[in-house]
């Protein structure tokens, strides 16, 4: 197009990214071996655990002739379920080594190797008779969902063009949730949660890893991570062309050169640093806030208290599974919902929405468990309020935080982020498993008071503090931080963009 006055032509504006095979067929090869596999874990005990506590006890018994006492069964059942979240601890904490190490696409492929050993050797528990090899396995899985749940976002969000981080952002918690839901399936005594199908439903957490071994080699690392901070110029080219098709990729190796000068100054940042750098300060406390807060909210101990819920409003024990599966689809439809609206409305309107939605469910819930006794038909009213909260949690709380976490970090500071990013949310969801019992046998339905205040603390956190990424490179989004943060981000020079590709870096130690 010309300008008719002038004669010279008219400035192209630049073309939106979109999902093209490659990008789409490589997402789905990391999120599947991935963000799946921490899903499934999560839920492939749950529903089953009759059977395989009576595993147990049949073990205890042929080496002791004796049946276990029910404080070791209850010592030992703990230790099963609680030994996962410690050790996704473990795995956020050497997240970072293994992303700057061997990059994005390294660490995933890395990571399979978490998932596969313990797979054979929970498939072999019942052959061995030996009960330790699932408690000892669910310790090395856990490390695998703490080294995915980081390493998968960074990935997902240098790979996406910046109108698709949102969506392809979401698909860490989609695959989570469709994890948690083919286990939650799988797990019905009808199909594998039974004395005799229950080695092949824990072993099959093996298959997604064994797919992406297959299957992710094939596609690009972060072309972001090639240019920046290999200072691969050539290969992050092709990267790029692979991912975005017949797109001119130019302007967006550009934004990768400014990003590069931005924080050339700056160096690898480790987690020490980190935390004692003032131009990240409210980075780093925003990605505290919003990992916490989608814990502390209430969403295990909604999951933990639903069976009992289900059971006051009239669901027979032996249905409530099939009540879970319900929720379950909720669960998926909500997420996948989240991950259309989230380029639309925006990562800080679903945000709000959802703890909104998650508070007022919170406080309904409380009242009708309160009056339930009193008032019978308010047991129905529970069951709406734990979908409703479902529903909330599912829309904001849980998928935007891993598109917001990765949006507010530079290449430099981002591995070190995620690290204590990843540390608070084990750490947090490990403190609600483990106190919620005791919270709830102590003041009973007012615990659910506990998690509205939270939530209203959280939004007002993110109403204040969060800016709106949608649609911001990620230097754009890092200025925005740097007048909270009280400093100043020099603008990139034009003449130095060219040295990049021979660009230096520091590195600190951990």
């Amino acid at each position: 197009m010309e300008n008719k006055e002038a004669g010279t032509p008219l400035p192209t504006p630049p073309r939106e990214g979109r999902l093209q095979p490659t990008l789409v067929l490589a997402t789905l090869s990391a999120a599947f071996g991935s963000a799946f596999q921490y899903g499934y874990n999560i839920a492939v005990v749950n529903t089953p655990h009759k059977v395989l506590k009576s595993f147990y006890n049949e073990t205890y018994f042929e080496r002791h002739a004796t049946f276990m006492d029910e404080n070791v069964m209850l010592l030992l059942w703990s230790c099963t379920v609680s030994v996962f979240p410690l050790g996704g601890l473990l795995g956020s904490l050497i997240v970072s080594l293994l992303a700057d190490r061997c990059g994005r696409k390294g660490a995933l492929l890395i990571n399979n190797v978490f998932a596969v050993v313990p797979a054979v050797l929970m498939g072999a528990s019942k052959a061995a008779k030996a009960f330790e090899l699932i408690i000892c396995s669910r310790v090395v899985l856990g490390v695998c969902a703490g080294i995915s749940y980081s390493a998968l976002p960074m990935y997902l969000g240098e790979l996406a063009p910046k109108n698709l981080r949102g969506t392809l952002g979401t698909m860490t918690e989609v695959f989570v949730i469709l994890g948690v839901f083919l286990a939650q399936i799988f797990s019905l005594d009808a199909i594998l949660g039974n004395p005799t199908g229950w080695p092949v439903l824990l072993a099959l957490t093996g298959v997604p890893a064994l797919i992406q071994l297959l299957s992710l080699p094939f596609f690009p690392e972060s072309p972001r991570y090639t240019l920046i901070q290999k200072g691969d110029e050539a290969t992050a080219r092709q990267a790029l062309q692979r991912l975005r098709g017949h797109a001119d990729v130019e302007a967006e190796l550009e934004d990768m050169r400014a990003e590069a000068q931005a924080e050339r100054a700056e160096g690898r940042l480790s987690v020490l640093n980190l935390c004692t750098f003032r131009a990240l300060r409210w980075q780093l406390l925003s990605v505290v806030v919003l990992m916490a807060g989608q814990q502390l909210s209430g969403i295990n101990a909604i999951n933990y208290y639903a069976d009992i819920i289900y059971v006051a409003a009239g669901v027979e024990a032996a249905h409530s599974q099939y009540v879970t599966v319900g929720a379950g689809v909720i669960n998926i439809v909500m997420t996948v919902a989240s991950a259309f609206l989230v380029e639309r409305l925006g990562r800080r309107r679903l945000l709000l929405v959802g703890y909104g939605i998650c508070g007022s469910a919170c406080l309904v819930l409380t009242l009708a468990l309160l009056f339930q006794s009193t008032v019978p038909e308010l047991s129905y009213l529970g069951v709406l309020c734990v979908f409703a909260y479902i529903s909330g949690h599912s829309i904001g709380p849980s998928p935007v935080p891993a598109v917001v976490r990765t949006e507010i970090f530079l290449q430099s500071s981002r591995p070190a982020a995620l690290v204590v990013d990843g540390a608070v949310h084990w750490l947090t969801n490990f403190i609600v498993g483990f106190v919620f019992p005791s919270v709830q046998e102590a003041i009973g339905a007012y615990s659910f008071i506990i998690f509205a205040g939270i939530c209203l603390l959280t939004a007002v956190y993110i109403y204040m503090v969060i800016p709106e990424t949608k649609g911001r490179t990620f230097v754009e989004i890092n200025r925005i931080f740097a007048k909270r943060n009280g400093v100043e981000i020099p603008e990139e020079k034009e003449e130095d963009t060219s040295h990049v590709g021979t660009m230096a870096t520091r590195q600190t130690s951990f």
